[in-house]
Order: C-alpha cells, then structure tokens, then sequence
C-alpha cells in the first residue's frame, strides 16, 4: 500500500505557473505508475496526466498538453506536476494517484490509490 499526500495548490492569476508535488510512502513507490486527476466542482474527476514507473513514458489530456509536464524523482518518492501557461478552466482539486497497472491505464481513470487533494484556483 501506497500513501500519498499532495502540496503546491494555491492562487494564481491566468497566464501564471504553480508547480504540484505528491510526496509517497513506502519502499514500493518506485514500482507504482503515478498520475495527476483533477475535479472541478459538479464535475466527475477527469485524467490530467500520468507517468511509468521509470519515468521513461508520459501521458497527457488533449487539454493540458504542451502546458503540464509530470515528472517523478522516485529517489525522493515524489512525483511534480509543472504547470504553465494556466487557464481559469485549470482550475480544480489536483489528485495524485498510484496504480500496479500501466501509466496508459490511468487514461481510462484506473488507479488503485490517490490523496487527499490539492485545490489549485486560477483567477481570470
């Protein structure tokens, strides 16, 4: 088992850049996909972006391609979400998630754990 406790939510005008960090537990991290969800309020959580284990392949949703880079230091068991050039529709509740499947699996929004949430609100 995996816990995962999300930081780097806030405020932050259009245009504007945050940077989101998922910090896990366990000796195990290394051998989990990770990904980022997001939730907007009356929304369904969607996928935003996930990773392999090595790090070695990245998916991204049409919507935030070429704006969010995800990333994984699995030395620091952490996994960032760079994210630029931010919208007013960007913003939601930012969930970091963990699965023993693939990194191309999490598209379909299958995972096996994820954290409490990071709101990230951006102003127009």
């Amino acid at each position: 088992q995996v816990q995962l406790v999300e930081s780097g939510g806030g405020l932050v005008q259009a245009g504007g850049s945050l940077r989101l960090s998922c910090a896990g537990s366990g000796r195990t991290f290394s051998t989990y996909a990770m990904g980022w969800f997001r939730q907007a309020p009356g929304k369904e959580r969607d996928f935003v972006a996930s990773i392999s284990w090595g790090g070695g392949t990245t998916w991204y949703a049409a919507s935030v391609k070429g704006r969010f880079t995800i990333s994984r230091d699995n030395a620091k068991n952490t996994v960032y979400l760079q994210m630029n050039s931010l919208k007013p529709e960007d913003t939601a509740v930012y969930y970091c998630a963990a699965t023993q499947k693939s990194s191309s699996d999490m598209r379909r929004n299958l995972y096996d754990y994820s954290g409490q949430g990071t709101q990230v609100t951006v102003s127009s």
